[in-house]
């Protein structure tokens, strides 16, 4: 509440409860209870304001969401029950965690949110069991081991930019039951100080998507250090596109290999736009946008990660691998293991005899769960999980 950019949205949902009736909607609004360390009291006075500024455009609040960093006093509840309008048993406690986000649900029902949602929408329902839920929380809360993951990103600065492949990192170190820490390293950082120096000590490499020219050097750079190396690599979007010109630059020789969003008239376009892409002026009309189909090479650690030959995932991207240069590719030990099922787009490249080295096109992190790990995102920390015990020796 407060900002005016979300005007817009409250006024569409206060018209949805007319739209299917108060009796199938509910509003839940999420509060915060400011702990004032001077005074050494918790203030209930923004909550009591943000709930007047939503009854004021028509909506009312059903339950209250209290964030807060302390134990919130039972008289507090009572005071904010009294005048928001509503229930006392309504108003629900919501401690910051200091572990885990994943904390977060199993206090909710502790407190009963559940229960109080299925009996105001007249729902019938069974008791709920999130013991799945609370045996991953405990795989969260005891890990037996860890890992160190490189994320070489040009957007590091911003805490969220990545945000989906940090999770996915996480939900992957949740199923092995080991704590993923991220390096997260800006990839400008790597082509002014060097990739030996930046990621020294790193257990897995991963770069992630993005556009425009900023940082690719320094992306490119990663690759060649994971490749050479053996540390297990993991390319997603734009971490292919680089994978494949570091390839061609220094593995087939082609000097000046690029990506045509970066230089148009570069002498090996390796990764390029499609003919049937040129015709396309309005620049969103040449992305590939949402779930798209992928057929898999039987044997591929891919195929072994999905257990599947056909997998679907979400993309957004607008740039391809070049197929003229496939063959050279191919000779050189590239493996193509993952295209459309028309055998004209590449999806997923590998290299045999890497330790474990795997580059999508698409965003997988997109589909990973908590309770669920994606396959390749387990499967990559597995790898860095064995080079590390490796290293030990």
């Amino acid at each position: 509440m407060g900002d005016i950019e979300g005007l817009p949205f409250l006024e569409a949902i206060r018209q949805f409860a007319l739209d299917v009736s108060k009796q199938n909607c509910m509003y839940i609004h999420l509060t915060l209870i400011p702990y004032l360390k001077a005074a050494g009291e918790a203030k209930s006075k923004p909550t009591q304001h943000s709930v007047e500024q939503l009854r004021r455009i028509g909506i009312q609040p059903d339950i209250l969401i209290c964030r807060t960093e302390r134990e919130m006093p039972r008289d507090m509840a009572e005071k904010i029950a009294m005048f928001c309008n509503v229930e006392p048993r309504a108003v629900i406690e919501e401690r910051d965690k200091a572990l885990s986000i994943y904390e977060v649900p199993v206090s909710l029902v502790e407190n009963k949110l559940d229960e109080l949602i299925v009996e105001k929408l007249g729902l019938k329902a069974k008791s709920l069991d999130i013991s799945d839920w609370r045996a991953m929380l405990q795989r969260v809360l005891n890990p037996k081991q860890e890992v160190t993951i490189a994320v070489v990103g040009k957007y590091m600065k911003l805490q969220d930019a990545y945000k989906s492949v940090y999770e996915a990192l996480d939900h992957a170190g949740i199923s092995l039951q080991t704590r993923v820490l991220v390096r997260k390293i800006e990839s400008e950082d790597v082509e002014r100080e060097g990739a030996d120096r930046m990621l020294s000590g790193v257990d897995g490499v991963l770069v992630p998507g993005g556009f425009g020219y900023r940082g690719i050097p320094g992306k490119i750079e990663a690759i060649r250090y994971a490749r050479e190396r053996g540390v297990p690599f993991f390319g997603i979007c734009l971490g292919l596109q680089c994978a494949v010109i570091e390839f061609a630059r220094n593995v087939l020789g082609l000097e000046g290999a690029n990506t045509t969003e970066i230089e148009r008239d570069c002498p090996h376009p390796v990764v390029c736009l499609l003919d049937e892409q040129y015709d396309i002026t309005r620049l969103g009309g040449t992305m590939r946008l949402g779930l798209c189909p992928c057929a898999l090479k039987e044997g591929s650690r891919s195929h072994e990660a999905y257990g599947s030959l056909l997998v679907q995932e979400r993309h957004r991207h607008r740039y391809e691998f070049n197929n003229s240069y496939r063959t050279q590719f191919e000779e050189q030990s590239m493996d193509f293991v993952g295209t459309s099922p028309d055998g004209n787009l590449v999806e997923v490249i590998e290299l045999p005899g890497h330790p474990w080295y795997v580059a999508v096109q698409c965003h997988p992190e997109f589909r990973s769960k908590p309770t669920k790990a994606h396959p390749l995102f387990r499967d990559f920390v597995r790898a860095s999980l064995e080079r590390r015990e490796q290293n030990k020796r």
